[in-house]
């Protein structure tokens, strides 16, 4: 079902037949033909650069061998129109009729149109928010989790065999530090006067019910207990408390991982998981004692003159080595992400991908050095940066949240303005360029804001299948009733409508190839903009509404277009995790 996939193969066969060939006598490369939508819709449905990425290789003149390749499609069935344009595009407008075949079948396949084995059931693990267990999600989270989640969703829509997965950091400094916080509101539980939270200490009131659970728990024995005994249940009900929270804030946006991956089993038995791994790299050759270069400028406090165990991240692509060791013997973080990868490829992944915040974009090279190192050509690794996203009232910085101490909650924006609005807007940029989120902008109810937009299309779809029972009757709506009137279709409003909808397979696979899930919510916008206009269309000419009521088979055809928009905009809201209203409210 993707049209310009099925005329690339097309093309193929075309330029096969010429039997070209490289001016050394060697069959060409065709893998650089593309077939696209031409930028100006009056030039034709569909345009291939096929001449001109071929005729250099064979030494023949791009707009000549254009014209040879639009030849041999003039007797193409489902060709109405082949010519060429500029240094060499060739231009195809195809008959109404494929198109209304090609409806015919959309509706036929309904939710399943755009799917795609182009995955091939590639395992993939896509990684993100991966937040520290310190507290409730915030706003910085939710781009991420965003991003991540409908990106995993593509990329199972596309055939790939998809692991959401969430890092646990449970074995850093930070706990300690919550440790410490949660051990202050157990004693303000007990009565204590606790004062100001120190400086350092986590200062939130999220806290709070916790120091009260203990309290009610244990009373004041954890007091009286050696400091590492009662650490360590502080730690352990704390990280278990922070992570039921962030389980609910994600759940609140529609967000679930399938793995919890906890840092600590890495750490577990003296560090067996590290040691095993980093054994591994050293009989590689990976591994070598050594000592690092200060840095260029200003030396750190940190820095060491010494030898240290390090990682040649430099041999496989890195900007420097890495050391694997702390100066007290303990293992670096870098160390425990060795193991976090050396698991991954255990457990047959073959594509790993993070979704971290933009203060992450030093971990990049590293962890692609890293992947080569352990996976060689086996393993792919991405690393995708979320830049910052602003919050605004009416043009206004919003203030921070109370609550959480010194930040927004994501709890907080979703239940301001809902799951839906949070999910499309945050897709509603590039993941790396900054994002501005607007509470006003994203409620209003106008086209100027995309989700209402989108999903009042789908509102006004039902509506359309309501308002053609009130006006005609019983009809049956059903997909194979729907898909044979679809040659009655002949208005090029409704032919232009057609080829928008079979936009969508290729737009899901671009997408999930290149990583951008932001795509997705741009190609709902327009076609739920190409929807609204042929609603207006109808208002304006009575000949061209959906419902007309002195044509019912008219009106049947028309109702299989309206339910292939339906389709398309709810498979799409669905991969973005949003719902398509029947109507709105």
């Amino acid at each position: 079902m993707n049209v310009f996939a099925d005329f690339n193969e097309r093309i193929r066969k075309v330029v096969e037949g010429l039997e070209l060939k490289s001016t050394a006598g060697e069959p060409l490369d065709l893998s650089r033909i593309a077939v696209e939508p031409p930028r100006d819709p009056s030039h034709g449905d569909l345009a291939t650069n096929a001449a001109m990425v071929l005729a250099k290789a064979c030494g023949q003149n791009p707009r000549a061998l254009a014209e040879t390749i639009a030849q041999a499609f003039r007797s193409d069935a489902d060709v109405a129109e082949a010519s060429v344009a500029g240094p060499g595009f060739v231009n195809l407008r195809l008959h109404n009729g494929y198109w209304q075949n090609y409806l015919a079948r959309l509706l036929a396949l309904g939710p399943a149109f755009g799917r795609s084995a182009m995955g091939k059931g590639r395992k993939v693990n896509v990684e993100y928010v991966s937040a520290n267990p310190t507290g409730p999600m915030h706003v910085g989270h939710c781009r991420g989790a965003v991003v991540g989640d409908t990106l995993a969703n593509l990329l199972a829509f596309t055939g790939h065999d998809v692991t959401k997965e969430y890092l646990i950091n449970d074995a850093g400094a930070q706990i300690d530090v919550l440790a410490r916080s949660v051990l202050l509101r157990y004693r303000e539980a007990l009565g204590e006067e606790i004062g100001d939270i120190p400086s350092g200490l986590y200062p939130g009131d999220y806290l709070v019910p916790l120091g009260k659970a203990l309290a009610a728990e244990y009373g004041d024995r954890l007091l009286a207990m050696p400091d590492d005994e009662a650490m360590a249940i502080f730690k352990d009900r704390s990280i278990d408390a922070m992570m039921v929270m962030i389980r609910e804030d994600l759940a609140l946006l529609n967000v679930h991982h399938e793995v919890f991956f906890s840092e600590r089993t890495l750490h577990a038995n003296n560090a067996q998981a590290i040691r095993t791994a980093v054994a591994e790299l050293t009989m590689a050759g990976h591994i070598y004692k050594g000592k690092l270069p200060p840095p260029k400028g200003e030396k750190p406090d940190d820095w060491e003159d010494r030898e240290q165990t390090l990682f040649r991240s430099t041999a496989v692509g890195d900007d420097i080595d890495r050391p694997l060791v702390k100066s007290d013997g303990q293992f670096t973080y870098f160390a425990a992400d060795v193991a976090y990868l050396k698991d991954k490829v255990r457990r047959g992944f073959e594509h790993t991908i993070f979704v971290l915040g933009a203060d992450h974009g030093g971990y990049v090279k590293r962890m692609e050095a890293l992947a080569r190192a352990v996976g060689g050509n086996s393993l792919k690794l991405t690393v995708l940066l979320c830049q910052l996203v602003k919050l605004y009232r009416n043009g206004e910085p919003v203030k921070m949240s109370k609550r959480s101490g010194d930040f927004v909650t994501l709890r907080e924006v979703v239940e301001e303005v809902g799951r839906d609005p949070i999910r499309f807007m945050m897709l509603y940029r590039k993941n790396d360029a900054p994002l501005d989120f607007d509470f006003a902008k994203v409620t209003e109810q106008s086209k100027d804001n995309p989700v209402f937009y989108v999903q009042y299309a789908s509102a006004r779809c039902h509506s359309v299948f309501r308002q053609a029972v009130e006006q005609l009757g019983e009809i049956d709506s059903g997909r194979d009733a729907l898909a044979r009137g679809t040659a009655m279709l002949a208005d090029e409003s409704e032919i232009a409508l057609v080829r928008k909808l079979a936009e969508y397979p290729r737009l899901v696979e671009s997408a999930a190839q290149s990583l951008e899930p932001h795509r997705l919510a741009f190609y709902l916008y327009d076609l739920a903009s190409a929807f609204h206009a042929q609603w207006n269309r109808g208002n304006e000419n009575t000949d061209l509404r959906f419902v007309k009521v002195t044509d019912r088979q008219l009106t049947h055809a028309r109702l299989g277009l309206v339910q292939a928009v339906l389709d398309v905009i709810t498979s799409g809201l669905g991969l973005i995790g949003a719902e398509a209203p029947s109507e709105m409210r």
